[in-house]
């Protein structure tokens, strides 16, 4: 694999950098379970390629490559050299350990292996302070089975395979179905986790939040994303996760007082969104979005703090909530 004059590399040559690279990354997510011919159709290139490319995994990148009648595997991996860190880098990494913590599903194994490896960074002296900011939300059943979901949609990502699902639907009363998809992304919202992934069914591009997901399992065939397919693309406009029932992106004024006006401001709530003061020391939060049910509630959240100066259709709906609220307590104690 050589360069061109000018230092670049050859297409074809970055293309097979990028397939070795990709093959050490599958045998090592899954031993045992690609031969030769199932690397070759993955590819789709001759046999004899991919055993060129297994040279090169064995004698260039020096690994222990080793395959019986199941498939390749390597006999030991490497372990990556240890990092140093600066006292604020190491920080900033614990704390978004920490944090990635407090989000269900993320709470695996590894990453409490990781948020052990950084603590003992520290002197001892701040091991009590950072158990304490550390601590964690306790996993339910809900969480374990999150996390065994999130796993194994992220090793369909990784290798590239279908994935059946039993999959109850939000709307039709919580219909129970079969459905055959191929994931194209993980998008998480608050503490939500979606999948997006193109339906065999439906025959189209769709969001599965992961939860509603009861039992699921890895197919042997394979698939690739559309070269073209982007996350924010697919999300559009929309407020949240709650794309299917949005409309057209539409501008959106809401004047908050001072004192919420602040705390919205600092947040980064949607790629539009634009903050100003006025006169008086309200805030005018301008947005342009599709709105979706989430953001109604969004918006009722804040009460009497906010106000919605347009479109006249937000303005009335959330008056309309509010009235309806009002009735519901009134006779209330």
């Amino acid at each position: 694999m050589g360069d061109l004059p000018d230092g670049s590399s050859r297409p074809e040559d970055l293309k097979r950098v990028a397939r070795i690279l990709e093959i050490v990354q599958m045998i090592a997510t899954a031993p045992r379970r690609y031969l030769r011919r199932d690397l070759a159709k993955h590819f789709e290139v001759s046999e004899r390629m991919i055993q060129k490319d297994l040279e090169i995994v064995r004698h260039g990148l020096v690994l222990s490559l080793e395959h019986d009648q199941g498939g390749y595997f390597f006999e030991r991996m490497p372990r990556l050299p240890a990092l140093q860190y600066s006292f604020s880098e190491a920080l900033a990494l614990l704390l978004a350990v920490q944090v990635a913590q407090q989000v269900t599903g993320i709470g695996s194994v590894e990453l409490a292996a990781a948020k052990a490896r950084l603590e003992a960074l520290f002197p001892a002296e701040f091991t009590p302070f950072l158990r304490q900011r550390g601590q964690t939300m306790p996993v339910t059943a809900q969480g374990k089975h999150r996390q065994q979901m999130l796993t194994l949609l992220n090793r369909a990502l990784v290798e590239g395979r279908k994935i059946q699902m039993v999959y109850a639907t939000h709307s039709r009363g919580g219909e129970v179905n079969l459905r055959v998809v191929r994931p194209y992304a993980l998008y998480v919202h608050v503490r939500s986790w979606h999948l997006i992934a193109y339906c065999e069914r439906r025959e189209s591009v769709l969001m599965f939040k992961v939860d509603r997901i009861h039992e699921a399992r890895l197919l042997d065939s394979h698939y690739t994303i559309p070269p073209d397919f982007n996350v924010d693309d697919y999300m559009g406009g929309a407020w949240g996760a709650i794309r299917g029932v949005a409309g057209e992106a539409v501008p959106v004024t809401l004047r908050f007082t001072p004192e919420a006006g602040k705390r919205v401001s600092e947040e980064q709530w949607h790629a539009s969104q634009r903050a100003e003061m006025d006169a008086d020391g309200s805030i005018l939060f301008r947005l342009h979005i599709a709105i979706t049910p989430e953001f109604v509630n969004w918006v009722l959240y804040y009460g009497s703090s906010v106000e919605v100066l347009e479109p006249k259709a937000l303005r009335e709906q959330v008056a309309e909530e509010h009235r309806c609220a009002a009735e519901v307590n009134a006779g209330n104690p």
